[in-house]
């Protein structure tokens, strides 16, 4: 199975653990490090909604604590027809701590989109600016 298969597959079974009990809305998101590595992460909510932290920011924080610093790619996957992008708060974090990755977006069957993060968040907010 080509390594990007496998990524979309991780996101999948990573949506499966999530913790959406208000919403209902699951997400999974898989990251590949440079070297290979592949660090999934699941949205997990909170009563108060604004405590719940996105599949993508969860991957990428794991990542990063697991001492991670270079990525290739992010895989989105959502139970929805269109593609799911990343919501601002998860751009801005890609962005800092991964660059100009490949972004995919899937759903239960299939890729749905594929983008670069240039291309979701095109005027970014970033350290050349402090």
């Amino acid at each position: 199975m080509p390594a990007s298969e496998l990524l979309v597959e991780a996101a999948r079974a990573a949506r499966e653990r999530a913790v959406a009990d208000y919403s209902g809305f699951k997400v999974g998101a898989a990251l590949e490090t440079i070297d290979g590595h592949i660090i999934t992460g699941c949205n997990i909510e909170n009563a108060t909604y604004g405590l719940t932290v996105c599949a993508e920011r969860v991957a990428i924080f794991k990542a990063i604590s697991e001492g991670h610093r270079a990525f290739r790619r992010l895989v989105v996957v959502a139970d929805t027809a269109s593609p799911t992008p990343p919501c601002g708060a998860c751009r801005q974090i890609m962005w800092e701590f991964c660059g100009d990755i490949e972004v995919v977006m899937a759903n239960l069957e299939t890729v749905t989109a594929t983008l670069q993060m240039r291309e979701l968040l095109p005027l970014p907010f970033d350290q050349r600016l402090l």
